[in-house]
């Protein structure tokens, strides 16, 4: 990544968390999306445990200025959304889509952050499972753990997990792609028929990032909180937006095109593997690492990437402002999940995404190769990712 991306202090690969981790029991398929063990209250032994971990990351500090600005406290449950969200759509790339048990966890500064912004938080928690439930995907909330760590955390930080079971036939182990498939993608950004406002598609990666790129360098001055006091200043803030701009081509302000909660694709994908799991070798939720997440996954595959979405406006901001290279490797850039499909049934999923208000399309596929790699075009430019 380029220098600046650490200058801000991010890793966009987690390179010294794989290395932490490197030795560490990988469970019963080690080349999955998400870790799943033996379930110990399933006497049968057929039974596999998921839990998962995760949140809304900087975004969350984000939702904190636009609250200071604007008033509007609305934004903070799309914050808890985000948590939620990047915990069940990773499970789903295992083929978990329902009995979800959840609790999250709050660490705010109570210095800055009142009593109203935990309400928003967990009403807009409470609000997320509501809406899972609506379509299918059975999920508890068990509540969670609010922490006053103003010595740690300078605004707010927003995390969930997730517990779910689920049979050993249903596991989707990613470890099963192979060459021959089609990759279908699914669209960030647009609105689904299960949201209720249009959505820029940035979902909860690349926010550390994405904030400073657009946004003016006066919140640098105005709202110290907001950053890490140890970085240097010109990698603070550097864009030329105020968070009320209007977004030219959507109906958000810059602001809440960046705030927009992370889109669930689950009740998507539910209909697809009641359809169609048969034809579904895997699933691969472009969060971390954008369009490189596969690049863990499987063995010997060529990935292409050689038709994917035109970039949404938020997008196309972000890519004339990074190297095209990076660009990839933070952002989803249109689509956040990857469906990896028999060729034959790929039409037969993007219809069912349809039917949600949800595009698809086949965004690229895969080719036996000696080891892991992606080719991805995109404008007439090619860009080659090598295997980590």
């Amino acid at each position: 990544m380029s220098s600046i991306y650490e200058k801000r202090g991010v890793s966009a690969q987690k390179e010294e968390v794989h290395a932490a981790t490197a030795g560490l029991d990988r469970g019963l398929f080690p080349g999955a999306f998400c870790h799943g063990y033996p379930d110990p209250l399933d006497p049968r032994g057929d039974g596999v445990l998921l839990h998962h971990a995760d949140g809304a990351g900087t975004k969350s500090s984000l939702a904190w200025l636009y609250w200071k600005e604007t008033g509007d406290l609305s934004v903070f449950r799309g914050i808890a959304q985000d948590a939620v969200v990047m915990n069940t759509d990773d499970l789903l790339c295992v083929g978990a889509v329902d009995g979800f048990l959840l609790s999250s966890t709050i660490g705010r500064n109570k210095r800055l952050v009142p009593g109203e912004v935990l309400r928003e938080i967990i009403h807009g928690t409470q609000a997320c499972v509501e809406l899972l439930n609506e379509h299918g995907c059975r999920t508890t909330f068990a509540g969670g753990e609010t922490a006053d760590v103003g010595d740690l955390v300078r605004t707010l930080i927003v995390d969930a997990n997730i517990t779910a079971r689920l049979p050993r036939a249903r596991f989707i182990d990613t470890a099963r792609i192979c060459p021959g498939l089609a990759i279908v993608g699914l669209a960030s950004f647009g609105q689904a028929k299960y949201e209720s406002a249009y959505n820029s598609g940035i979902g909860s990666n690349g926010l550390t990032a994405a904030r400073h790129e657009v946004f003016h360098h006066d919140y640098f001055a105005k709202y110290p909180e907001s950053v890490d006091p140890g970085l240097p200043e010109n990698v603070l803030y550097q864009g030329a937006h105020r968070l009320t701009d209007a977004l030219t081509g959507t109906p958000l302000d810059w602001g809440r095109a960046v705030l927009s909660p992370t889109r669930t694709y689950l009740p998507i994908v539910r209909a697809m593997l009641k359809e169609h799991a048969h034809a579904i070798l895997g699933i691969i939720h472009c969060s971390g690492g954008g369009q490189t997440k596969c690049l863990k996954f499987g063995q010997r595959l060529r990935y292409i990437k050689d038709n994917l979405f035109p970039l949404p406006p938020l997008f196309a901001e972000l890519k004339a402002r990074v190297p095209e290279r990076d660009f990839w490797q933070v952002w989803n850039g249109g689509h956040r999940l990857e469906i990896y499909c028999d060729p034959r049934r790929a039409d037969e999923l993007i219809q069912i995404a349809s039917s949600f208000g949800v595009e698809g399309r086949v965004v690229g596929r895969t080719e036996d190769a000696p080891e892991n790699s992606l080719h991805l075009k995109y404008g007439g430019v090619e860009t080659h990712y090598p295997g980590r």
